[in-house]
């Protein structure tokens, strides 16, 4: 089916369309040198400033000032509603105030060195802000100094697609909305926005998660928002996380077809925008790997990704994205080590100590990151912001005792309340980094083999003067670093001035050296990474695209489940993001015993959405791998377009090969309840089934029985998975397996196959689609499954109803054929 949808773009696109990647790129900012605003908000001063900051106490209130270590540097009495500390040193204080009738309370506050030299422009120094959900208009400008002061260059913002785009085709008025004024107001200041979203309008889907159906949608909105923010947003990362379930759990051919039409749309809005890979959140091996065999790459200019994993990992992390990164920069737009919260609820405040480990974790994880290359850092987040019990910011919340009401109203939406800006440490630490590490490039890591030291050494312009900067701590307790010469100067973690010693009295808090250029020939370094060859590719107008229900997406495998006894349909469309009809031949490729079809011409009329039925006939028994069917459409001028997917067939298990029952874990005693926080979970009692009813508190749905396996019932040698009669009884859910190793690592796999109310089905979980459980499994040294280690395991679900009912039977070891 056809369907024209829109007007086509403008003629004199096309060849903008077909440029090379390599010349996109947007102009850089004008800035200079920033000073505070005349009162100080947050609390945050320069060396040389008197500072004087306003408390809710009441005058003659008796205040002392204790700085990072604890010390006593000044004291006094409030007056006018004001402490005046005087003239302090670089680095954070917090002033702690007692009024006659002893009530205590405190504020914080930073001196910052002042910047000698306008941060430049190609600083990969950032910070995630999230500007447009968490500050009104009226706090946007201070937010944005506060960043200038840190010497920041790149600013992570935040994008919802349905409020700008409330109605397909009809934008919200220009310079109307939150987004317009966040977009305005960090420009104005100099700063370098990134601006991702992370959802789709109800109009344009049934899931807001997922990306939308029809493509035209993301170019037409990409478009007229490169377009509206031109000389204001330099990069776009047109969706936040889709590798994962929370933002959509997207595959890599579907992750490369939304990719293909955005940056094609941006492009055609703004050609000086920066289109970045819609970013990752897990190095996924299939994901990645599906990515990189839709050939997405004349798509985006920097390959995006997160992390929040130990630096000790960021070797393995950066080297699977480099990978597929085809010679493109990376970027990391999210990432820290956060730490915990404790205590009043309210405030979600961190413990004294571990402020000290969000701030010495700051140059610890800037350091170690940008030593694998990546051209731009974004550190998250700058706004006090919480999920679960884990702090993320930078900043403190509002209200908070000591503190004078914030300025302004308070936001009317955001995911948290409004901060009053008053600094932790690791702001104060983050602001050492900005400067210090200004324009940093990797020169290697220092070779420190049986020593706990951590030294990085960097190319960096500190104060506008090129410098070689190294940064170095210990991972446990204290330690020595002999250098090979004496630094010209030397700061510790909040930017305060050390001794430049040829020895370093290392200890968790890092501390910056600096060197005059040159310095690193002395040193014994192991180079950094080396990018990847860049890949050479144009885009094309024709963008291939693949629909395929949710519930029948196996993400782990990046895979999509198809029937394995009989010929399956998948959806595929083709679109002409030009302004001229266009018409090419296909060609489908597939493992030799499938058969396929697939249209062998296509025409398509500018802007149209053609619909192409590629019919999968797996035609075997038994557990199949996960296959790759590749379509290629050759359209002469105007390039190539590809789409390849990863299909799995489902499981034929009478033909699959032996099993090995386990009779008695079908004893519902055994089974030890697991269900999401809030949630009721009943297992009936009974002897030949599990049968389990889950009811949800709200929220993420979850429900997984733990079964401690005998010794007897662990997988024998030559088990390839566990296979199971499930039946779905009430509700909807994706059904899963867990693994848990003896040393307590995590691995789930999707049960194959689809599940239908009411309907029996054989299924089974293998372990070759197991994947480890980042972000709930302890970590496992070798990283993979090892089958004979398995210990326990689950049988559940993730459901998206507040109700699910299911049964388990025939539980047993599938063995290889």
């Amino acid at each position: 089916m056809r369907t024209p949808h829109v007007s086509a773009a403008a003629g004199a696109l096309l060849a903008t369309l077909l440029l090379s990647v390599t010349a996109w790129a947007a102009a850089p900012p004008v800035r200079g040198v920033p000073a505070p605003l005349p009162d100080h908000p947050g609390n945050v001063f320069l060396a040389g400033e008197k500072a004087n900051v306003p408390v809710s106490i009441p005058d003659g209130a008796a205040w002392q000032a204790v700085d990072y270590g604890g010390k006593t540097v000044a004291e006094g009495k409030v007056t006018g509603n004001r402490v005046d500390a005087g003239l302090l040193p670089v680095g954070w204080y917090e002033v702690r105030t007692k009024d006659a009738a002893g009530t205590e309370a405190s504020v914080s506050l930073a001196v910052l060195a002042p910047l000698k030299a306008a941060t430049p422009a190609t600083s990969p120094i950032g910070i995630d802000v999230a500007m447009a959900w968490f500050y009104q208009e009226p706090r946007m400008a201070t937010v944005a100094r506060l960043c200038e002061l840190a010497g920041i260059n790149w600013v992570r913002d935040r994008l919802s697609w349905g409020e700008m785009e409330p109605k397909r085709g009809e934008f919200a008025p220009a310079g109307a909305t939150r987004y317009d004024a966040s977009a305005r107001i960090q420009s104005a200041a100099g700063l370098r926005v990134l601006q991702v979203n992370h959802s789709s309008p109800a109009w344009a889907g049934p899931n807001y998660k997922r990306f939308p159906p029809d493509l035209r949608d993301a170019y037409n909105f990409y478009r007229a928002m490169a377009r509206r923010w031109a000389g204001q947003v330099a990069a776009y990362e047109p969706w936040n996380e889709a590798d994962i379930d929370g933002f959509g759990g997207h595959t890599g051919a579907e992750m490369a077809s939304l990719q293909k039409a955005s940056a094609l749309g941006l492009k055609a809005g703004d050609a000086g925008t920066t289109a970045c890979m819609n970013v990752f959140a897990s190095s996924a091996a299939a994901i990645l790997r599906d990515l990189a065999e839709n050939e997405a790459w004349p798509y985006f200019d920097t390959f995006n990704l997160h992390h929040y994993a130990p630096v000790r990992e960021y070797p393995r992390i950066y080297a699977a994205f480099r990978e597929v990164s085809a010679g493109r920069p990376l970027w990391v737009t999210e990432f820290a080590v956060p730490v915990r919260w404790s205590g009043d609820e309210k405030l979600k405040e961190p413990t004294a100590a571990d402020l000290r480990v969000q701030a010495e974790r700051i140059a610890q994880v800037f350091a170690a990151s940008l030593h694998e290359g990546p051209q731009a850092a974004f550190y998250f987040v700058l706004p006090h912001y919480v999920e679960g019990q884990t702090q993320f910011g930078l900043l403190r919340p509002s209200p908070r005792p000591g503190s004078p009401p914030p300025k302004g109203p308070t936001p009317p939406t955001g995911p948290t309340p409004p901060t009053d800006l008053t600094p932790r440490p690791a702001y104060v630490a983050l602001a050492a980094v900005g400067r210090l590490l200004a324009d940093a490039r990797p020169l290697g890591r220092l070779k420190t083999a049986d020593t706990p030291v951590r030294a990085y050494l960097f190319r960096a312009r500190p104060d506008g003067r090129d410098r070689e900067v190294l940064v170095a701590w210990s991972e446990k307790g204290e330690a020595d670093l002999p250098l090979p010469l004496a630094p010209e100067a030397a700061f510790n973690l909040l930017g305060q001035p050390a001794a430049a010693a040829q020895t370093l009295k290392l200890t968790a808090g890092p501390q910056f050296a600096v060197f005059a250029p040159g310095a690193a020939a002395k040193f014994t370094l192991d180079p950094p990474p080396a990018a990847p060859p860049r890949l050479d590719g144009k885009p094309s107008p024709v963008v291939l695209q693949a629909v395929w229900p949710k519930p029948r997406v196996l993400l782990n495998r990046s895979a999509y489940q198809i029937a394995g006894d009989k010929p399956e349909t998948v959806p595929v469309f083709a679109y002409n993001f030009s302004d001229r009809p266009l018409e090419g031949d296909l060609a489908v490729a597939a493992p030799a015993a499938w058969k396929v079809s697939l249209p062998k011409h296509v025409r398509l009329a500018p802007m149209e959405r053609a619909e192409l039925a590629l019919v999968v006939d797996a035609g075997g028994a038994g557990v199949s791998p996960v296959e790759t069917v590749r379509m290629t459409g050759d359209f002469g001028d105007a390039s190539r377009a590809v789409l390849s997917l990863r299909l799995l067939p489902s499981p034929n298990l009478a033909g699959a090969g032996a099993t090995t029952p386990l009779p008695d874990a079908l004893r519902a005693a055994r089974w030890k309840p697991s269900i999401t926080g809030g949630g009721k979970l009943a297992i009936a009692p009974g002897e030949t089934a599990l049968e389990c009813d889950a009811r949800f508190a709200g929220g993420d749905r979850w429900v997984y029985p733990t079964l401690e396996l005998a010794a007897g019932e662990r997988p024998p040698a030559g088990a390839v998975g566990l296979a199971a009669r499930l039946t779905l009884i009430e509700g909807a859910a994706t059904f899963k397996a867990i693994f848990v190793e003896e040393n307590g690592s995590v691995y789930v796999a999707d049960f194959r196959g689809k599940t239908e109310r009411g309907q029996p089905v054989e299924t089974v979980a293998t372990f070759e689609d197991a994947g480890f459980g980042a972000g709930f499994s302890p970590p496992d040294p070798n990283g993979r499954l090892d089958v004979g280690e398995i210990r326990q395991i689950k049988i559940g679900c993730n459901a998206t109803a507040d109700r699910v009912k299911y049964k388990v039977e025939n539980i047993r070891w599938l063995m290889r054929k």
